[in-house]
């Protein structure tokens, strides 16, 4: 029976690199996309051309009762989700003392409320065949802060807390929970720094570069997959060796 994997997030970036590997990966990779309907029908054509087997579904993961509508779709679709990627994210960046209220709920509606509630969503399945992989997608400045980027830090702060917890409330009954946390990745969500900024930060990292997507993406898959058996509750630094 082929595995599934459910990607949120998965018309871009580091979801969409997701999207790709796990499907060549021999997945049934479903993605969820909020807005994006021309770049994620576009990423689905493009992997059904070479023959895998790529879907995907329009979902704000800020919306639980959206996500609760969208995933009963898959599961009567799929039958079953092996493995969740929760990528969803977006950023802000300002000084906190301008950020609006409804900026900073936006910022963990969508970065802590999407991973609560498509959690939710698809946990009860895992549980029940007592098997199944979630990996979170965090980021560094979660582990360091960023300043002008408080909200998003502490959103990432928390989605690698939820992990440790989690990993530890439900591996009883198989199900493993892990993170990773990207360094300086080549996405539109770095989109704002500007050249020199960029520089300086591959400058500062012990590999000399920026990351890439795909580079991200191999390491969900490894802690998604059997060869990540016995890790759980984990934070895998993707980011060159940078610590700030």
């Amino acid at each position: 029976m082929r595995k599934v994997a459910l990607i949120t997030g998965g018309s871009r970036g580091i979801g969409a690199a997701c999207v790709r590997l796990f499907a060549e990966s021999g997945y049934a990779a479903v993605f969820l996309y909020r807005s994006s309907d021309e770049k994620a029908h576009a990423l689905v054509e493009e992997l059904r051309g070479k023959g895998l087997d790529a879907a995907c579904r329009r979902c704000d993961v800020a919306d639980g009762k959206q996500v609760r509508e969208t995933v009963a779709d898959i599961l009567r679709l799929y039958h079953h989700i092996d493995v969740l990627v929760n990528n969803a994210g977006v950023a802000h960046i300002g000084l906190l003392t301008d950020m609006s209220e409804t900026d900073w709920n936006t910022v963990f509606d969508t970065n802590v409320g999407g991973v609560f509630h498509v959690t939710q969503a698809v946990l009860p399945g895992m549980i029940s065949r007592q098997q199944g992989s979630i990996v979170n997608v965090s980021s560094m400045w979660g582990e360091a802060g960023a300043s002008c980027e408080v909200a998003y830090s502490a959103a990432k702060a928390a989605v690698i807390g939820f992990t440790k917890a989690l990993a530890k409330e439900i591996g009883p009954s198989g199900v493993r929970v892990n993170c990773v946390s990207p360094g300086l990745i080549d996405t539109d969500m770095n989109a704002e720094l500007d050249e020199n900024a960029l520089r300086e930060l591959a400058d500062e990292t012990p590999l000399g570069r920026i990351g890439t997507a795909a580079e991200v993406a191999r390491a969900v898959l490894c802690l998604a997959g059997d060869g990540a058996s016995f890790i759980t509750g984990q934070v895998l630094g993707v980011s060159g060796g940078l610590q700030i």
